[in-house]
């Protein structure tokens, strides 16, 4: 199976039902499957642009108990693209570097970002600049990534809606 690697995971942009699913089947394949490590990045990029990283080992034991928890566990963040981030002045500052930076500090192998289009978008601006491999997992309730059929999250807030109508429906029939 080669030597062990170290990945990353984070969720990016909104909220949405199944991020902590998609964390606990990586981790899980990675560990039991390859005997990787994997490192969960708190708060998105910002974990990635704090010095240090802000990152969490992630183990079997930590992710068995997530599957139905809903949110991250990992945090998320949907304000600061890292190409025109806010600073305290009200400056926009590109800050992509740090976020290579923490990367290569961190030693990973490989870093995979959960997120909808805004995300991935930053996250291919980020592969394009080179030194990191990135793998972007689809991600949003609108089901608005392009070349996807389907997203993490988009089912589940059909079916909820779905079923709200449905109890609507019938309390206004009776």
């Amino acid at each position: 199976m080669g030597e062990p690697k170290r990945i990353g995971i984070l969720t990016s942009g909104g909220d949405c039902a199944g991020l902590n699913a998609v964390i606990r089947a990586v981790t899980h394949r990675a560990v039991a499957t390859y005997n990787w490590e994997v490192l969960g990045i708190c708060r998105a990029t910002q974990g990635l642009m704090q010095n240090p990283p802000q990152a969490i080992n992630l183990t079997l034991d930590k992710v068995d108990r997530i599957l139905t928890m809903g949110g991250t566990m990992l945090g998320t963040t949907n304000k600061g693209d890292p190409f025109a981030f806010p600073m305290p002045d009200g400056t926009l500052c590109d800050r992509s570097s740090d976020i290579a930076d923490g990367y290569h500090q961190l030693g990973l192998d490989a870093l995979i970002g959960i997120g909808g289009d805004g995300s991935l978008a930053i996250l291919r601006k980020l592969a394009q600049q080179g030194g990191m491999k990135l793998v972007g997992i689809p991600k949003t309730i609108d089901n608005d990534v392009a070349i996807t059929e389907r997203s993490i999250g988009f089912d589940t807030a059909v079916n909820i809606a779905t079923e709200a109508l449905d109890r609507l429906h019938f309390t206004a029939a009776s």
